[in-house]
């Protein structure tokens, strides 16, 4: 099952690029959209296979993503996406909250008409994938329209401890579809940071953003608690 998934979710490399940095962006960026679920299993072969790469880059990859906390080891040649557990979901989530406000809140007097024009986009995509009921689109959709808002801040060394942070939450957010689609309440969020950009209004971004969050927490909580 991990195999055929992470050739869904991932792209090839091109053999003329930087492989192991690459390698480690592209399993970076499958777990931040929390494309490849908890509790799933990777292994050297299985990732190099689904980017194309020899077993070197892709084993750099997974050394660094073990050093970051994203994987964990579960035998000699196997690693998985850790599960959230409800102590640290408290944490990540109260961490979030100041980050991820902080950012966005400063992202208010840097967001162009370009960004809002992506954003739109972006969302575009979220709400006919929500129809659809292509929930992988969804997250990854979902992933690039809180990380423009991130970028927009100008602190690149907060955007990295929010990317750590969406390492850790990331394959959990899998668990919650379709149950967290039936609501739309990420939707209703994202149309409220539109109304604080068009009022240029921070502390209004900022709520859409921690509401966001936190809807996000509750669902999580009840997954974790209906799991264990």
């Amino acid at each position: 099952m991990s195999d055929n998934l992470l050739k869904d979710v991932v792209d090839q490399i091109d053999r003329q690029s930087n492989l192991g940095e690459i390698a480690y962006s592209r399993l970076k960026q499958v777990i931040v959209s929390g494309s490849f679920p908890a509790g799933e299993k990777l292994t050297v072969r299985s990732v190099a296979a689904a980017l194309g790469v020899s077993t070197t880059p892709a084993r750099d990859a997974i050394n660094r993503l073990l050093s970051e906390g994203a994987l964990v080891n579960e035998g000699p040649k196997t690693v998985i996406l850790p599960t959230l557990t409800l102590a640290s979901l408290e944490e990540v989530t109260a961490t979030r909250l100041a980050l991820e406000g902080l950012a966005a809140e400063r992202s208010v007097g840097a967001v162009t008409p370009a960004d809002i024009t992506e954003l739109k986009r972006l969302q575009k995509i979220i709400n006919e994938s929500l129809d659809r009921g292509n929930y992988r689109e969804v997250l990854s959709a979902n992933r690039e329209f809180h990380f423009l808002i991130y970028r927009r801040s100008g602190w690149k060394r907060l955007v990295g401890l929010i990317e750590s942070l969406w390492l850790q939450v990331g394959p959990s957010l899998n668990g919650l579809y379709p149950d967290f689609a039936k609501s739309r309440k990420g939707v209703a969020n994202h149309m409220a940071a539109f109304r604080g950009y068009r009022s240029k209004d921070p502390s209004a971004v900022r709520a859409a953003v921690e509401q966001d969050i936190k809807d996000g927490y509750a669902s999580l909580k009840a997954y974790i608690k209906a799991r264990a």
